[in-house]
């Protein structure tokens, strides 16, 4: 089961209660986001009735946007606040089962094999700021995406040069 964070700090702000403190969000907000959004193994009961009468109730989304310059891979100031709080959110206890795939992707500006690179060195970007920030190594895989799957529809747009982060319990 996987459960996406985008990860793409913008102005634009996240999708979360106005009690975060610092940055867009707080770690509590990000801890119980990741806890609502797969079986952690924290719930247990049985539900009689259909599927959809059973599923668990969708959490309200998280957007984190950590987005990069055109042909960069360094973290801004900004991107680096805002993971310093993600780091401390996934180091939490409640979180000690959980894996992350985090993945680079780029806007549709240069080659194929140019962007898969980029992207790359995105994802490892995040992956090593974030194992600096006391992640463990063993729950972070860094992949790069290329220009594969564009978050917006103009594949031009910043908005596409970006990491994100997915749970990952398989």
């Amino acid at each position: 089961m996987r459960c996406i964070l985008t990860a793409a700090f913008l102005s634009c702000a996240a999708a979360l209660p106005s009690s975060a403190q610092q940055g867009p969000y707080a770690q509590d907000d990000i801890v119980r986001f990741l806890i609502d959004s797969v079986d952690l193994g924290l719930n247990r009961g049985i539900c009689i009735g259909t599927a959809e009468e059973c599923a668990p109730p969708k959490p309200k989304g998280l957007d984190m946007f950590i987005n990069f310059e055109l042909d960069s891979a360094a973290l801004t100031e900004e991107a680096q606040q805002n993971l310093a709080i993600f780091a401390q959110a996934l180091n939490d206890e409640r979180l000690k089962k959980a894996s992350f795939v985090v993945e680079g992707h780029t806007d549709a500006r240069g080659t194929d094999i140019y962007n898969d690179t980029l992207s790359e060195e995105r994802a490892a970007a995040v992956k090593t700021y974030l194992i600096d920030q006391g992640v463990p190594t063993d729950r972070l895989t860094a992949l790069g995406m290329g220009e594969a799957a564009p978050r917006v529809d103009d594949p031009m747009d910043p908005e596409n040069r970006r990491v994100e982060l997915r749970i990952d319990l398989d």
